[in-house]
């Protein structure tokens, strides 16, 4: 499971600067029009786990799990951010965002006298308003046309097909209200059936969000109190923040990695917050990663939170799954703390798991099956 997420903002909040940063890109900052291409790119998930049990095995190959960021020209190019509503998000835009599995929000909160903010002035919590708002009108209009489809449609239906549409149509007639009242999907407690049946609409509100306020470099400390707001309204919405210097970020990503330490340390930044966007995206998404390990390949491998262990072998590979016999699972700290697989099985550490075992982060897991 390759985790994907979509960086959106308004036009020169440094969406693209950002995912330079993340992935070590060197996609142009300017001259990005709503009309381009997405910047896509892949990066491996960082993972201290992995390093310590390559440490351990000295394999041949070690595998991390990878994240894909694509970052999407502007939203709603030249609109105005205090308008009460826009007139709908470009067809282009969607199809950017809609398949991706979270956003990732970038919110100006930087001072740039070249780089004129569209709205007249810099106002962090404003244009994240106007974002969230953006993402919630399109779903609500999305909806608002679908409802009165499936009325008609009703009576012409064959009843299992009929019985499968209402079933669709009450559970947009629970969402209609919500976004009425400029709150996303996610705030609903929707089932899992309720899940499956609106999937294919790619909700925009329905994916979580991390907010990502975009410092500048004179108000490195003052991210602090942005990211306690949005925390404030969206954290209880499946959505959490955190500020970065993007542009900073940037520039060191591009440095060897001794001068980054380096450089780093000179200015008291502390270690990077680049990799707190995919962990926190994880957390948000609700996945976790467990490990294999052996001489062959050390590797991390993303499931859900909650997943069985029969469903976690068949991630690896189909045929583990459907000759499952039973899981051979150790903690990631106890397997360290002993040392060894050997000591670690003396010590009673590693047990043996059936089908049903729900998998953790960082176990470290080996499945037995029948060929």
């Amino acid at each position: 499971m390759a985790l994907t997420l979509g960086i959106c903002g308004l036009p020169k909040s440094g969406k693209t600067t950002l995912f330079n940063a993340l992935t070590n890109s060197q996609a142009q900052t300017s001259a990005y029009g709503a009309s381009d291409a997405p910047n896509m790119a892949t990066v491996k998930v960082p993972d201290d786990r992995l390093d310590v049990l390559a440490r351990m095995y000295k394999p041949r190959k070690l595998t991390p799990a990878d994240v894909q960021y694509v970052d999407v020209a502007g939203l709603a190019p030249g609109a105005d951010p205090t308008a009460a509503r826009s007139q709908g998000l470009s067809r282009q835009f969607l199809s950017a965002v809609a398949a991706n599995d979270a956003l990732v929000i970038v919110v100006r909160a930087f001072e740039n006298a070249n780089l004129p903010h569209p709205a007249g002035a810099v106002d962090p919590l404003r244009d994240l308003d106007a974002v969230t708002l953006e993402l919630i009108f399109s779903d609500l209009g999305i909806i608002e046309k679908r409802i009165p489809r499936i009325k008609g449609d009703l009576g012409k239906m064959r009843p299992a097909e009929r019985e499968v549409q209402e079933r669709e149509l009450e559970v947009l007639q629970r969402i209609l209200p919500e976004l009425e009242a400029n709150r996303p999907i996610r705030a609903l407690d929707l089932s899992e059936d309720d899940q499956k049946l609106i999937k294919n609409y790619g909700f925009l509100s329905n994916k979580p969000w991390l907010i990502v306020f975009n410092l500048g470099e004179s108000n490195l400390d003052g991210g602090d109190t942005l990211v306690d707001a949005a925390k404030a309204i969206w954290s209880d919405m499946g959505s959490d923040a955190l500020a970065i210097c993007a542009q900073l970020e940037m520039e060191v990503a591009q440095l060897p990695p001794a001068e980054a330490a380096e450089f780093r340390e000179s200015l008291g930044m502390g270690p990077s917050p680049l990799g707190a966007v995919i962990t926190r995206s994880y957390d948000l998404l609700g996945l976790i990663s467990f490990l294999t390990a052996g001489d062959d390949e050390v590797r991390a491998w993303t499931i859900r939170r909650g997943t069985p262990a029969q469903q976690a072998a068949g991630v690896i590979h189909s045929d583990l799954e459907r000759g499952f016999i039973r899981a051979e699972v150790v903690a990631f700290n106890d397997l360290i703390a002993a040392g060894a697989m050997v000591e670690a099985k003396k010590r009673g550490t590693v047990r043996m798991e059936g089908k049903t075992y729900l998998v953790r982060d960082g176990d470290i897991v080996n499945i037995l099956f029948n060929v």
